[in-house]
């Protein structure tokens, strides 16, 4: 079982997985450590209820499980379960999301 299968966001947090570095080019160069910066591209594993409004009614998120979305650069936190490494962010602080091709 997958360590993030445990793991429940509380509110409107959202836990996912970074995508991949590139770690060689289209022409089959491979690209120093050093050099490789961050994808702002991840995968959402886990959301939580939602934000509650002064009714006490949850407000969905607007992402889900499964959908690309595009984060910031900096800014989430940072947790490793079972030696993997994810980011929890809050809903409003994604940037967009990725239609399915």
């Amino acid at each position: 079982m997958s360590a993030f299968r445990k793991f429940l966001p509380l509110f409107d947090r959202v836990l996912v997985r970074r995508a991949a570095l590139e770690t060689q080019t289209k022409g089959g160069l491979f690209i120093p450590e050093k050099a490789q910066s961050k994808t702002n591209r991840a995968t959402v594993l886990a959301v939580g209820p939602g934000k509650r409004n002064e009714n006490g009614k949850y407000i969905p998120l607007s992402v889900a499980m499964g959908e690309d979305v595009l984060i910031p650069e900096y800014g989430g936190t940072k947790i490793t379960l079972q030696d993997e490494e994810f980011t929890l962010f809050r809903d409003s602080d994604f940037l967009g999301k990725f239609s399915p091709s």
